[in-house]
């Protein structure tokens, strides 16, 4: 630890919204399990929390540096760690995404993301520039895709979504030309046939059928209607805890993991519900602060990305629950049960924090 930090310096106002939100969702998580073959699971969020939180204080101490320049290793590790959990990882509901620890299930493509942000955050950095050019934009891509690949085959097409913000808006950051996004965005849906065509037929089904989940109202079209009709029955205050008939009586499937927030609506009401925006809100406010204030670029590097993959979850999870978007295993951050998101967000707030304390600290 550099003498010359001081916890003083430490952002604790972020810190107190990620424990609200980590609270709010503890709470759900109990109230939506109390009745079922889930009930207690939400003392294991709560240990994750806790762990955390420790880890989060843990890494605020360690210079972020060192961490940039482990990055090539440890990019390499996460490469042979996801192409090996294609083999051994336990497989749930023919998906091989875990490693299961006693008790505990530890999902590995989510620190995956953490890598791809400190290693972009590293190449950005490394070498002064005026603009990105194409072939720096080439190897970013190839850097992501990779993984993204493999992640996708586990199959989690969520989680191989979340990587793509952190590309792009690292990209802008460093000055990429917008015609060669234009390019980008023309090679993707040029893309997009075989992509689809390749999907599981599940997955296809949920993008196809979003618009119109009437259409299938008892299959691919179940879970979104139960979620539509949960947001809308809460009205302005809410059922009250435990009181959601859509989530008490089941019609919601699994509400404690990626419908959380469906849930949280109808027992807290509109209310309830922009109460816990306005908590994200606020994060991603201090987040973009600390990013002006890093004391280098590599330091806003990795805070933009770190907010890029928050936003991107958010934006996708509560634009699933209510309709806006395809139905995909994204988590909402730190309320959706689910032990190593909640302990990969610390750890990136973790980092954060690292950068934060060392804002007046000579290099």
């Amino acid at each position: 630890m550099n003498k010359d930090i001081s916890l003083k310096d430490f952002d604790w106002l972020l810190l107190s919204l990620l424990v609200a939100i980590s609270v709010l969702g503890v709470v759900q998580i109990y109230s939506t399990t109390v009745h079922t073959k889930f009930a207690g699971v939400y003392w294991k969020q709560i240990f994750w929390i806790l762990f955390g939180v420790a880890l989060l204080f843990v890494l605020c101490l360690y210079d972020y540096h060192d961490l940039l320049n482990h990055m090539p290793v440890l990019y390499i590790a996460s490469i042979l760690l996801l192409a090996i959990i294609l083999v051994v990882g336990s497989d749930v509901s023919g998906a091989r995404r875990w490693i299961r620890l006693g008790w505990l299930s530890f999902q590995v493509s989510e620190p995956v993301k953490l890598v791809i942000i400190l290693l972009l955050a590293r190449f950005f950095s490394d070498t002064p520039r005026e603009g990105v050019s194409l072939a720096d934009a080439l190897k970013v891509f190839l850097a992501v895709a990779v993984p993204g690949a493999l992640i996708a085959l586990e199959p989690d097409l969520g989680t191989a979504l979340t990587i793509v913000p952190i590309a792009i808006v690292m990209l802008y950051l460093a000055g990429l030309r917008l015609r060669y996004f234009a390019l980008m965005f023309l090679a993707t849906v040029l893309v997009l046939p075989l992509v689809l065509h390749h999907m599981k037929p599940y997955q296809r089904a949920r993008i196809t059928n979003f618009l119109n989940p009437e259409q299938d109202a008892k299959n691919t079209g179940y879970q979104l209607l139960q979620s539509k009709i949960a947001v809308g029955s809460g009205q302005l205050r809410g059922k009250g805890l435990a009181q959601g008939t859509q989530t008490q009586l089941w019609f919601l499937p699994v509400p404690h993991t990626d419908f959380i927030y469906a849930a949280f609506a109808e027992e807290h009401g509109f209310l309830g519900a922009v109460f816990g925006l306005l908590l994200y809100l606020f994060v991603l406010m201090r987040l973009l602060h600390n990013a002006q204030t890093a004391p280098d670029a590599a330091g806003s590097y990795i805070i933009v990305g770190v907010a890029a993959v928050f936003f991107f979850q958010i934006l996708v999870n509560i634009g699933m629950v209510v309709g806006y978007v395809p139905v995909t295993g994204i988590p909402l951050p730190l309320m959706s049960y689910g032990g190593t998101s909640v302990l990969v967000t610390f750890v990136a707030m973790g980092v954060v924090n690292s950068i934060r304390v060392r804002r007046f600290v000579n290099s």
